[in-house]
């Protein structure tokens, strides 16, 4: 069982995350919603890695602007990151089911997996830990 209290359990879950991505773009056919689930999951596991690494109990929240701002609170340099939150918060809930009106097209899931990857980076880059190959 991983631990939450180890930032780095975090991280590898986000990379898990990252992962599911690059495996879906690398087919023929991509299920967008996925991508733009599995990008807001990744960023919402890192920054609550994040706040692990300062001895924070994240809180039970899929609001990445709101975690952003924990984060912040808490240290982190992030603010550039806000309108990437904001883009990747929609995806936590809206791209998961039919009738919410959200139907990810591939420039949604692009943005959101760019999204994704600027927010796992400042992450990476603020606690020390290394770049995935």
């Amino acid at each position: 069982m991983s631990d939450p209290d180890n930032p780095f359990a975090w991280i590898a879950k986000a990379e898990n995350d990252l992962l599911n991505i690059r495996n879906n773009l690398a087919q023929g056919t991509v299920p967008w919603d996925t991508i733009c689930f599995h990008a807001q999951q990744a960023a919402e596991k890192m920054l609550k890695a994040f706040l692990v690494w300062r001895r924070v109990t994240p809180p039970r929240s899929h609001d990445l602007a709101g975690l952003l701002g924990e984060c912040i609170a808490q240290g982190g340099a992030f603010q550039q990151l806000l309108p990437d939150c904001q883009l990747l918060t929609r995806s936590a809930v809206e791209s998961r089911y039919p009738m919410l009106n959200f139907e990810p097209t591939e420039a949604d899931g692009r943005e959101a997996f760019a999204a994704a990857e600027r927010v796992c980076t400042a992450i990476r880059s603020m606690i020390g830990a290394a770049q995935p190959p």
